[in-house]
Order: C-alpha cells, then structure tokens, then sequence
C-alpha cells in the first residue's frame, strides 16, 4: 500500500474513531470566542473540523507539509459547504515559518512530536499568537493498541515505537513554559472504544506493518478487539504584556 495514503487513511479513522473525544477536549479548552484559528500539522482535518463545529464564527487556517493531506481537507470542507471558514498553507514548519497572521488560538494535535526542533517551533508559535491567546498542545501517551495484553500478538504492539520521532510521550509543560507561555490546564482523555466497523479497519491498516497476512486474520476475528489509547491536552497561554 502506498506509504502516503496508508498515512491519510489512518488520519481519517482515527478522526472517526475518536471524534467524540476530540470533540471533548476542545469543549474543555478555556478559550471563549477566537476568530482567527491555526490548526498546526493539521493532517487531513480532524481538529480544523472539530475547532470549526466548537467555534462557529472562527476561521481556520490548516498548516501541514503533505499537499495530499491538505488536498483531503479541502475536499471535506467542500462537501460539508465550509470553504469559507478554511483556508490552507503548506509547509515544513521545520524550514521556514509562514505567515500565519496573529491568531486567537493555534491548535497542534500529535503534531509537536515530528518536530526537529520543537522548542523553536514553540517559540515560534509565542511569537505568532495575539496576546492572550492560546496554545492546546494535544499529543498521544503512546501508540494505539488494539489487543488486549494476554494475547499472543500484543508483543508486536509493544514494542512497536518509531524511533525517529523522539518526543513523542514528553511532558510538554516545562517546554511551554520555558518558550514563554503560562500552562492554564493539563487533562488527560482516556480512550476505550469497542470493536466496531471502523476500529476493525483502524486496527487492519495499523496492525497490516506488525504482522503477518494470516496472524492479522486471526486477530480481527478477536471479539475483544477495541482502541485503547490515552490523549493529553496542554492550554497554554500567551499573557498580555
């Protein structure tokens, strides 16, 4: 399967898998009427779409350096008639910083982690947001699992990591505050959801690298099969000087 769309599919399952608990944690952000939005590494949408249903009067600006990816969301947002309210930039936020305007709230989902230089980007993102605004940092604890410990296969989750993504699972607290900005909250999400259809097809494109053709078989058979994964949400603020 090609790398690229294998990649995409994931981004779109996951944002179906995990829709509500998206959804809760922008509920939670302590933000109360931002026009101007930056979702920052957005993928193919998932928090543009979750941010634009939270704030209906905001304007979102997707950031992500796979045209594809970007080519996804602007697709979505025409079928769901939101083209006004999206705009798109592409970019390798770790070569050049565009230009994104000064606004209210910029939102980076599982995004921090791909960083070279995360502090700098960091920076970057102190320097961009109107006083006042805010920064929601949201990164996964760890990968996805989709079997449960005591069976056979689960060693193959485990000790699935990538090493070339080395902050992934950092605490970004100290990071934000040694970039500038005030850490206001820190929620962690649990996430539990049971076998259902697109579980079944998030666990297949996911666990198709792990194993074999008749081990991945035998596993979407399993009637436990579920998504477990913990999601943590730092708000950070920009103070008014």
């Amino acid at each position: 399967m090609n790398h690229g769309h294998d990649q995409a599919e994931i981004l779109d399952l996951d944002a179906e898998v995990v829709a509500e608990h998206t959804a809760s944690i922008t509920e939670w952000l302590p933000m109360a009427d931002p026009r101007q939005i930056v979702d920052l590494g957005c993928g193919t949408g998932a928090g543009t779409f979750a941010l634009l249903a939270r704030f209906p009067e905001a304007h979102v600006t997707a950031v992500d350096a796979s045209v594809d990816h970007l080519q996804r969301l602007r697709d979505k947002a025409c079928e769901h008639g939101l083209t006004g309210r999206v705009s798109t930039v592409q970019a390798d936020l770790d070569a050049e910083w565009p230009d994104l305007g000064t606004p209210d709230l910029v939102w980076a989902s599982a995004s921090m982690h791909h960083m070279a230089d995360p502090d700098r980007v960091l920076r970057q993102v102190h320097g961009t947001l109107a006083p006042g605004g805010l920064l929601a940092v949201v990164e996964l604890a760890g990968m996805p699992k989709f079997l449960p410990d005591d069976a056979p296969e689960s060693r193959f989750e485990q000790h699935h990591h990538d090493e070339r993504v080395p902050h992934r699972g950092a605490d970004w607290g100290p990071k934000l505050t040694a970039a500038g900005f005030t850490v206001e909250g820190e929620r962690t999400v649990s996430v539990h959801i049971e076998q259902s259809a697109a579980v079944e097809r998030y666990a297949r494109v996911v666990l198709q690298r792990l194993l074999d053709p008749d081990a991945l078989e035998r596993v979407l058979r399993r009637d436990d099969l579920a998504l477990r994964s913990e999601r943590t949400v730092w708000a950070a603020r920009k103070e008014i000087a």
